[in-house]
């Protein structure tokens, strides 16, 4: 695949993902200005809001893909184990604990983030080695269960791999997904009841829809010509009918149910997205705007929260009655300001981690590449324009 190919892929998986994290942080802006979820009090026409969950399972099916883009392209070998582990933990866990240290000195000493009262020794205990998917502690920030869950997959990610190229996609699918549905099933009146532990085995399913749905970027030609937006466009009706059928309370009480049943339409989208198609989503998302805010999702879903919480806690009620004159002012106040502040948030924690590979070149400048030699074509790097990069993989 061509170099600017493969880049334009990773942008428009980039778009998706800033979408997401800006959908994440305007369902928290409903969220806590409407009381009674999922019985909301915001008025009906802002339902389509509601549902936060969908987007975080977009980001593990999309971090599922992401992870095996590479992997696919090399016959489903990951190369090191402990290579890979360095990797996830290199970009994920900087920006991860700055955004812990924020989010605990915002709970205990601005707005709780939690009714279980204010950040203990075990919260940091907890949160601070991402066990909070496993072990309960009174939360510095809603956002972080996701974090500790998507630890966990990337843990068992090599393993997955493996039996992808071993066993297959179809084998590997059933063999993660099939256990999850006789949980659900043999569960009082076939619908488990959820807690705030673990995640991780129910969503295991949607990680690896995205891991196998990656073999697209080494599939043949008449393969990746497909109409995936049509295909998956074709998987969410089921989905929507069933949601419009029951409604949304039943479908929030449902997540167990409705994550799997949307886990193959959110696969396709990607593939889709992946080879170009449809051509005005991808359009979109290769703008400068769209493109821009994925190059910071992570510092938005990490940071965002608390900046929503002040505002609706703190901030609003001096200036506008609840209910949807709170909602406008957070959105008037708290979005711009959760866009921005995780722009500069990214530009210390996040980006410098995201193109250096050792702590020696994380705040040092690439050297500026000297002049082209005369008669140097432009895009061929000469022994005298050759300089070290430092920018990774993510």
């Amino acid at each position: 695949m061509p170099a600017e190919e493969a880049r334009q892929h990773v942008r428009g998986l980039d778009g998706l993902r800033g979408l997401a994290a800006l959908y994440v942080m305007l369902f928290h802006c409903w969220l806590y200005t409407f009381p009674g979820y999922p019985h909301s009090s915001a008025p009906w026409w802002l339902g389509g809001l509601m549902f936060g969950r969908f987007a975080v399972v977009f980001f593990l099916v999309l971090s599922g893909f992401s992870l095996a883009i590479s992997p696919a392209r090399k016959g489903w070998r990951i190369g090191s184990g402990a290579d890979y582990v360095r990797r996830r933990a290199w970009r994920i866990l900087p920006p991860y604990w700055a955004a812990l240290a924020m989010s605990l000195a915002i709970a205990a000493f601005v707005v709780p983030a939690s009714h279980f009262g204010p950040p203990t020794a075990r919260t940091i205990a907890v949160y601070g080695l991402l066990l909070q998917d496993t072990l309960s502690a009174p939360t510095p920030n809603g956002a972080f269960w996701s974090i500790s869950v998507e630890a966990e997959l990337y843990l068992v990610f090599p393993l997955l791999v493996l039996l992808r190229r071993r066993l297959g996609a179809a084998v590997l699918v059933a063999g993660v997904t099939l256990p999850v549905i006789a949980r659900g099933l043999t569960a009082a009146n076939a619908s488990p009841v959820e807690g705030d532990n673990w995640l991780t085995p129910h969503l295991a399913p949607v990680f690896v829809a995205g891991l196998v749905g990656a073999g697209i970027v080494a599939a043949a030609p008449r393969i990746q010509r497909l109409p995936w937006h049509w295909l998956a466009a074709l998987a969410t009706v089921p989905v929507l009918a069933i949601g419009i059928a029951k409604g949304s309370v039943w479908t929030v009480n449902h997540y167990f149910w409705m994550d799997l049943a949307v886990a193959p339409a959110m696969t396709m989208l990607i593939a889709a997205v992946t080879t170009g198609k449809p051509a005005m989503l991808t359009r979109i998302l290769m703008t400068r705007p769209v493109r821009g805010l994925g190059d910071f999702s992570y510092s938005l879903y990490l940071i965002h929260l608390p900046i929503v919480m002040i505002v609706i806690r703190r901030i609003a009620p001096h200036f506008v009655s609840a209910g949807l004159p709170t909602f406008w002012f957070t959105l008037a106040l708290a979005v711009p300001v959760s866009i921005l502040g995780s722009w500069l948030f990214a530009q210390i924690f996040e980006l410098p981690f995201k193109r250096s590979r050792s702590w020696k070149n994380v705040f040092q400048r690439e050297p500026t590449p000297s002049p082209r030699p005369s008669g140097a074509q432009p895009g061929v790097r000469t022994a005298e324009t050759r300089h070290p990069s430092n920018k990774a993989s993510t």
